[in-house]
């Protein structure tokens, strides 16, 4: 049984899929302008938790998963105008899509990294189906003009049009929807007065927000009933997950900072344009991260991208684990101490697997119930990793592989990867071991502690223990052991 806390509703609900067959969640992807950073990255692993949980439960078959590229922007844009300015004389259109293919393959690789599975269409694991399931904006622009022009047309009871065109605008009448506020509970008022709202003279009141907008001639632009244009931000969103997951669907979810007005402006338009249909049924929103106790900030100099702690040293599975540290819907703080603890904690089940596990044997195995129930209360992370923890025995060994992979921390072949270096650095310890054992005895004899020195020495080098008691040698890796420098002292 899956309880999730709903954000529309404000409490924890069993989830009850509408369809078993075909589980159905959208989340908000991003804005491919530059590198994910350390923010952009927590949602991620949050809907891969819950994915890799609904897969479980319903079947792989069973569930499909779409996360959008929004590749049309003002953001995108000025980054391609700043190319332009540098002095590429490229057209601005080359430009920006060139600035959305790398930015979108930069995504691919940080989110990689984090051990998030890509999006996919419930039964079609294929390169489409995968494509299929990471919409872009730009390949939906005719279903968006399309829910334009319905809501255009439609009206509310009291024969008011839910949206109207003005200077070549297409905008929301927010008051004509008279349920605007119930996700994030907010008045109007309260937020026109919390809110950064655009008044404009083609307006009719400062709450209405833009479905589309014109575009100069050197603008990314596409013919609408209203001249040539491009779409605003939210009703991108809401064309793409009815194209692709029907009028209603299973769970949405995104950050906190979404909430309003992204979320709120989608369940607008989407409940308008589809009044017999529920939309989404159940909201899931991510609370926010900080860095050392502070909010993220290029002013404070705690401004990180995924891809700067990955050039840092950081391993992918290290920043995932940290996330998973912290309840989603709790803050989370990144501190260097939780990375470090982190990573101790993962070398030292590599270190148990490798010695006395089996993975083609941990393959064959479900994972631990304890860790499915925590995850199943609301992705509890935090316990789950607690569990985890507990697998401390060499018994253990084999189900800390399963569900470590379970948990998406490492998958079936980092796990054989980093097991078998483990592996070979201890079939050439070994005989190393011996070998200083048996310089010692020599030593003792001859004064001369030279060769023993100079073996320590460049065994340590390779981030390997040397510890010597009166009758043996025991050689250990440590983190970070280099096995290449191993296999030269052979």
């Amino acid at each position: 049984m899956i309880k999730l806390y709903n954000t529309k509703t404000r409490v924890k609900e069993i989830f009850i899929p509408i369809d078993p067959e075909n589980v159905r969640m959208y989340v908000c992807g991003p804005t491919v302008y530059d590198r994910a950073h350390l923010g952009n990255g927590r949602p991620v692993v949050v809907f891969d938790v819950l994915y890799r949980l609904l897969r479980h439960v319903y079947g792989l078959d069973h569930v499909t998963y779409v996360r959008n590229f929004t590749d049309v922007d003002d953001k995108i844009n000025a980054t391609a105008l700043a190319r332009q300015q540098a002095g590429d004389p490229r057209p601005l259109e080359t430009l920006i899509r060139e600035r959305t293919e790398e930015t979108i393959q930069w995504y691919h690789d940080d989110m990689d990294a984090l051990g998030a599975l890509r999006p996919s269409m419930r039964e079609d694991r294929s390169e489409a189906g995968l494509r299929k399931a990471e919409p872009r904006a730009t390949e939906y622009i005719g279903a968006m003009i399309a829910m334009i022009e319905d809501l255009i047309a439609r009206k509310n009871d009291d024969g008011v049009a839910f949206a109207y065109v003005n200077e070549g605008h297409a905008l929301f009448r927010v008051k004509a929807y008279k349920n605007y506020g119930a996700l994030s509970g907010r008045s109007i008022d309260d937020m026109i007065a919390g809110a950064r709202v655009e008044v404009a003279p083609y307006k009719e009141d400062p709450m209405d927000f833009v479905l589309w907008k014109p575009s100069s001639g050197d603008e990314p632009g596409w013919d609408s009933p209203w001249g040539r244009g491009r779409p605003g931000w939210h009703i991108e969103c809401s064309a793409m997950s009815y194209e692709l997951l029907g009028a209603s669907f299973d769970i949405h979810g995104g950050g906190l900072d979404l909430q309003f007005p992204h979320h709120e402006n989608e369940i607008a338009q989407s409940c308008c344009a589809h009044p017999q249909a529920s939309f989404a049924r159940v909201w899931m929103h991510n609370e926010m991260l900080q860095v050392e106790g502070k909010k993220m900030s290029k002013s404070l100099g705690n401004f990180f991208t995924v891809r700067d702690l990955l050039d840092q040293g950081y391993p992918g599975e290290v920043i995932r684990m940290v996330y998973l540290g912290t309840h989603y819907g709790k803050p989370m703080d990144w501190t260097r101490e939780k990375a470090i603890e982190a990573e101790v904690k993962l070398f030292g089940y590599i270190e148990m697997i490798a010695r006395y596990g089996d993975l083609d044997e941990a393959k064959l195995l479900e994972p631990k119930i304890a860790i499915v129930n925590a995850l199943s209360d609301d992705l509890n992370t935090h316990e789950a990793l607690r569990i985890l923890g507990t697998l401390n025995g060499s018994s253990d060994a084999n189900d800390l592989g399963r569900n470590i992979e379970f948990l998406g921390i490492l998958s079936w072949a980092q796990l054989a990867s980093k097991t078998l270096q483990y592996r070979r650095a201890l079939e050439i310890l070994a005989p190393l071991a011996i070998q200083i054992q048996k310089l010692r005895e020599e030593a003792k004899v001859s004064k001369n502690f030279l060769h023993v020195d100079a073996l320590k020495s460049a065994i340590s080098e390779a981030n390997v223990s040397v510890m010597m008691s009166k009758d043996e040698v025991v050689l250990r890796p440590e983190m970070d052991f280099d096995v290449t420098k191993l296999e030269v002292l052979k």
